[in-house]
């Protein structure tokens, strides 16, 4: 959804505030809201397809070929209550492999928990995983695949690991001439784009791409722009098929049916993750060893005063050695929150000045998150979370204008 479409929305807005009001402040108040868009647009359809339920469409190309599967816990057919896996094996479908991303085939390690190659109980094929020393697949590791099937649901945040593993797939699959399938699935933060774009220099397995925080593109939509913006190595190609939705578009609101990874249990953290996660390049807990993960945050360091939520992290499911472990944090829940349609930077700046612009607040992982120095030195400086979304605007509508070339769901 391009934001030329909304600038029509704005313009008695705009006439008013060009009106009254000081220009400077207006015009930074006119682009922020032509970034933003509106919580009202967002509708609810029950009869949308993802596109592992269009078995019609993908099985015809599967035949009498040898297949390889990208796939984790939410690789479910929800028509039929199966797992892809499941499926196509009952189809006689020729799997050869499973390819398993970051927690696992079956999503159940830890965040940023090497995952051991292994098989599969249940059908006895080999799992070769992406998230340990292979992040991408070797051309010993492809042999004798002739399709590559990628079927995972993603959150819409740069930093969730998935997009770098159909990168790196991609990257494989185009050096070794092996076409891949992309099942496509929505995006639950779908709905807007936010947050500062990665500078090169700052490229990591949670950040490969020149693309903001928020990124607004379905799995199958990002998997085109990687490959014709020229972004896997040597600007090589991959052949890629993209079975789409039906009945989707970007502000279709789709409540994720299984956890996309431990530490995302339900909706209200998967909205407030791109917001949230930034945390974790801090002193300071996003609710990991809780069954609150990414709903609230707190340090044992916050003063109980302005931060009088109360929790104490213990090693559970996704986090066996969760900050601040068996320690009384101070926090703030954000559970009753309303759904956001930006990213929100007013809790990570109230913790820095909490906890005293003490140095040791943030690590090096935030740079990574980040994607640039800039956000840390920002909030060092003291500039406002509206200052700091001000650098942001101009960079969002040139990806913006990008990122247009590639959608699928208008």
């Amino acid at each position: 959804m391009s934001l030329s479409f909304f600038k029509s929305t704005f313009l008695l807005f705009l006439f008013m505030a060009f009106s009254c009001g000081s220009s400077s402040e207006t015009k930074a108040k006119n682009q922020e809201s032509q970034i933003q868009i509106k919580q009202d647009s967002i509708i609810v359809d029950t009869s949308l397809k993802v596109g592992a339920d269009q078995s019609d469409l993908y099985l015809p190309l599967l035949k009498n070929k040898k297949v390889g599967v990208v796939a984790n816990q939410t690789s479910m057919l929800s028509e039929k209550n199966i797992h892809l896996v499941d499926f196509l094996v009952e189809q006689n479908v020729s799997l050869i492999k499973v390819f398993a991303p970051e927690h696992g085939f079956r999503g159940k390690a830890d965040a940023g928990e090497i995952v051991k190659d292994g098989i599969d109980t249940k059908t006895g094929l080999p799992i070769l995983s992406l998230y340990g020393k292979n992040k991408k697949p070797s051309a010993k590791h492809l042999e004798g695949i002739d399709i590559m099937i990628f079927d995972i649901q993603d959150v819409g945040a740069r930093f969730y690991t998935y997009i770098s593993t159909i990168h790196y797939m991609m990257e494989a699959c185009a050096e070794q001439n092996i076409p891949i399938i992309v099942l496509d699935r929505p995006n639950p933060n779908g709905h807007y784009i936010d947050g500062p774009i990665l500078e090169v220099e700052h490229k990591s397995f949670v950040g490969m791409h020149p693309v903001p925080v928020v990124h607004g593109m379905t799995i199958g939509e990002y998997a085109q722009m990687i490959n014709r913006q020229g972004w896997l190595a040597n600007n090589i190609k991959c052949d890629i098929k993209v079975i789409e939705m039906v009945n989707y578009n970007h502000d279709t609101e789709y409540s994720l049916p299984i956890k996309p990874s431990p530490n995302l249990p339900n909706d209200i953290s998967i909205n407030l993750y791109p917001s949230l996660c930034f945390f974790e390049g801090t002193i300071v807990s996003a609710g990991r060893g809780t069954d609150m993960q990414f709903q609230i945050f707190g340090a044992p360091q916050l003063p109980k005063k302005h931060f009088p939520y109360t929790f104490t992290p213990k090693a559970n499911e996704g986090a066996k050695y969760p900050k601040f472990k068996g320690e009384l944090c101070n926090g703030i829940d954000l559970r009753k929150s309303r759904k956001y349609s930006t990213l929100n930077l007013e809790w990570l700046i109230e913790a820095y000045v909490g906890y005293g612009k003490k140095p040791d607040f943030f690590n090096k992982f935030f740079t990574k998150l980040a994607g640039t120095k800039k956000l840390q030195e920002q909030i060092e400086k003291g500039y406002t979370f509206r200052d700091i979304r001000a650098t942001w605007l101009k960079d969002l509508e040139i990806y913006d204008r990008m990122r247009s070339q590639y959608l699928l769901y208008n």
